[in-house]
């Protein structure tokens, strides 16, 4: 007998997304579906529109990792404005300060707001109040004064998080939704004052990080280190490369294969597949510069308003554990330094990062080797030299901009007609990591982590929710809905 479980939405994540897992008399999860929910649709609203409302409009996808659409906005832009060479050294160091501002602030979010409670019974402390409750009743295994000690710094992330926004505003002006980053560099010039208002919040989130937050991570994976072997996923990792600096790049673009070998990354790879997606299926297929969103309601054998992006056909992840993974092989010093002494830490070799475990642990790095590197990018800085360059926008023209965001590789897509904008495509790292099937019915990241897993009790299925929360998907990047009409759009129960 196969039971069904369907958790709709999944809490503690961003946006709306709903898992359905069917599961065999032995407990384990034989299929898995991994639906987004609501429709975005910013790609249509972008039509006909100048190119640069992009970089302002675009940022509305995501309250939380807005910065992350600028940079890309921005990126795709410069190219298909012919000024992606002509960015100076300051615009790119305060861009990439603006971003990694944002990059702290999501680590930290993800971790102790929207994770941390799958381990720490924070009710214990408290009691019974919001937001602690309602929840699964998960095996809480850390108890007395750790437990407690968690329940604190979980308050204490509250007000890291603040100075991370406040760091990003510095250059950004505000957040959410920065003014800084625009085609060209960025509208904000270095002075001594900033750079060091920047610096003083960076120190104490650096603090926290080194002394907080990976003590943590490392706390929770020695009580919970059966989670090294859960939630395995395709094993196929995918970055496009990001911070982009004078020097080059903090992350190198490249795929990763399940065994570890390293390959090149070409944008020219990507499809999007939407056979099991409510979208015509004429767009099937299609590299971004040449897709289309086109909604189709109707389709049978679609669950998700998220696309299924493929690299070369394959299922890849993306994400921390993506990045870490890829520095790691491709001979990064630094990189291989901080995993391997966190996983001599818990006992456990490079194969664990992929897991629900070694997600958490791979971000929790990654927010050390961003804060660490935001250092030098400041002393870099130069306050008597330019931060943007003029350029004019095309008659015609098309450009891509493939940047990393907090939660994985993020790419904008643009065609200019007329000096406007005839084409824009966004694909974001949830329409990869929680993608439907595909076209020739490969489950999506995060079904595949799903399918396997053992659920000890089918009415309280705390297993299948941690891990997906360990990809911190952001389902409010990856879709949006407005029906004018006010009619029903659909019923959800909160678990």
């Amino acid at each position: 007998m196969v039971t069904k479980i369907k958790i709709d939405p999944i809490t503690r994540i961003e946006g709306h997304m709903a898992i359905e897992a069917l599961i065999g008399d032995d407990g384990v999860v034989k299929e898995a579906k991994s639906a987004g929910t609501l429709f975005r649709g910013f790609e249509i609203i972008l039509l006909g529109r100048d190119p640069r409302d992009a970089n302002r409009l675009t940022q509305r996808i995501c309250g939380v990792c807005p910065t992350a659409h600028a940079t890309a906005s921005a990126l795709c832009l410069d190219d298909a404005f012919g000024s992606i060479n002509k960015i100076p050294d300051n615009g790119k160091l305060i861009r990439a300060l603006i971003f990694g501002s944002n990059f702290l602030q999501s680590h930290i979010l993800h971790f102790y707001h929207l994770a941390a409670l799958d381990y720490v019974d924070a009710v214990s402390v408290v009691g019974d109040t919001a937001p602690f409750v309602p929840r699964y009743e998960g095996d809480y295994r850390i108890s007395g004064e750790a437990n407690a000690e968690l329940v604190n710094h979980y308050l204490k992330a509250l007000d890291i998080r603040r100075k991370c926004q406040e760091m990003l505003s510095i250059f950004g002006g505000k957040m959410p939704h920065n003014v800084g980053i625009v085609p060209g560099g960025v509208t904000e010039r270095p002075t001594e004052d900033k750079i060091t208002n920047f610096l003083w919040r960076l120190n104490e989130i650096r603090d926290f990080i080194d002394n907080v937050y990976i003590p943590d991570v490392i706390a929770v994976a020695k009580v919970y280190g059966d989670y090294f072997e859960i939630g395995k996923g395709c094993r196929r990792v995918l970055a496009y490369g990001g911070f982009d600096l004078p020097t080059g790049k903090l992350f190198e673009g490249g795929i990763v294969s399940p065994d570890l070998q390293p390959e090149p990354f070409a944008k020219e790879n990507i499809t999007e597949d939407v056979k099991h997606s409510w979208y015509a299926d004429s767009s099937s297929g299609k590299n971004p510069a040449q897709g289309q969103t086109k909604p189709d309601l109707k389709k049978k054998e679609a669950y998700s308003f998220l696309k299924s992006p493929r690299y070369n056909g394959e299922v890849c992840e993306l994400g921390p554990l993506a990045r870490m993974v890829s520095n790691y092989v491709q001979g990064d010093a630094k990189t291989k330094e901080l995993v391997d002494s966190l996983l001599g830490q818990v006992g456990a070799g490079i194969d664990a990062l992929f897991s629900v475990l070694g997600r958490h642990a791979a971000r929790a790095l990654e927010a050390k080797l961003v804060a660490d590197a935001m250092v030098d990018w400041l002393t870099y800085l130069a306050p008597d030299e330019p931060t943007i360059v003029e350029s004019e926008i095309p008659e015609k023209g098309e450009g891509a901009g493939l940047t990393e965001a907090p939660r994985g590789a993020v790419g904008h897509w643009i065609s200019i007609k007329d000096k406007k904008i005839d084409r824009y495509q966004v694909i974001t790292p949830t329409a990869w990591n929680a993608s439907p099937k595909d076209d020739k019915d490969q489950p999506g990241a995060v079904e595949q982590a799903i399918i396997g897993t053992k659920v000890k009790d089918k009415d309280n299925p705390f297993e299948l929710v941690r891990i997906v929360r360990a990809f911190d998907p952001c389902l409010a990047c990856s879709v949006h809905l407005l029906d004018a009409r006010g009619s029903e759009l659909g019923v959800f129960r909160v678990v």
